[in-house]
């Protein structure tokens, strides 16, 4: 037992195997709530829970996962590619408004902390709750945040985007595909864009498009931010 405990395949096993449970459920339900990644986190949570495994057995294998978020983050890109003319006709428009939706993001995390009387540490490590994980991380090591609650941060966040983004975006009647897809893009990243490829394929390259531009955004006005916080 300790010999399969101590192996990388424990981990990376349970992961895939929580997934494939949890998009099984979301199948088989059809309720938005039910996302997959949510589902897995609870499911591998209990897992261990239950079976007294330490953490550090599990990301033996478990952390090993992560090493494939950049590349998947990258592959967003194949269908923003083949809306290049879309890109190029609105350009303008996209950049203002993933601008706004970063800025946005940052103001509420400021002005929440405050109201909220939360610590400096915390509210930094919030900052990048809506940016691809990867680069959040990244973030919060540099201003001084903690990347355990940054991860989970950008995680709930991009559930409950992808969760609420369209019905957000049919109650406020926006219907432009291009809105739509920057929308849920630079508030929920990669999460989110999963769900904005389900809504179709300009919405999916838009919010593809929406991870590397709001990160890149951030990560600058967060940089010279930090000096006055």
């Amino acid at each position: 037992m300790k010999e399969l405990l101590g192996s990388p395949l424990f981990g990376i096993i349970v992961s895939i195997a929580a997934y494939e449970i949890g998009l099984f459920i979301n199948k088989k339900t059809g309720f938005a709530v039910f996302n997959p990644l949510l589902l897995s986190i609870v499911i591998i949570i209990v897992f261990l829970s239950c079976f007294h495994i330490k953490l550090d057995d599990y990301n033996n294998g478990g952390s090993i996962i992560s090493i494939f978020l950049g590349p998947a983050t990258v592959i967003l890109a194949v269908p923003l590619y083949s809306k290049l003319d879309i890109l190029k006709n609105n350009l303008k428009e996209i950049i203002t408004g993933i601008i706004v939706g970063s800025l946005t993001s940052i103001s509420s995390v400021l002005i929440l902390s405050r109201l909220f009387g939360l610590n400096k540490s915390m509210m930094l490590s919030l900052i990048p709750k809506s940016i691809t994980t990867p680069v959040g991380m990244e973030l919060s090591k540099e201003i001084g945040g903690i990347p355990s609650i940054t991860v989970a941060a950008i995680i709930i966040t991009g559930i409950i985007g992808a969760i609420i983004g369209p019905t957000v975006c049919k109650i406020f009647r926006i219907k432009d595909k291009v809105a739509v897809g920057i929308a849920i893009g630079t508030s929920s990243h990669a999460i989110g864009t999963t769900k904005a490829m389900e809504l179709g394929e300009t919405e999916g390259a838009m919010s593809g498009l929406a991870i590397g531009i709001s990160a890149i955004i951030t990560v600058i006005i967060t940089t010279v931010l930090v000096r006055f916080i």
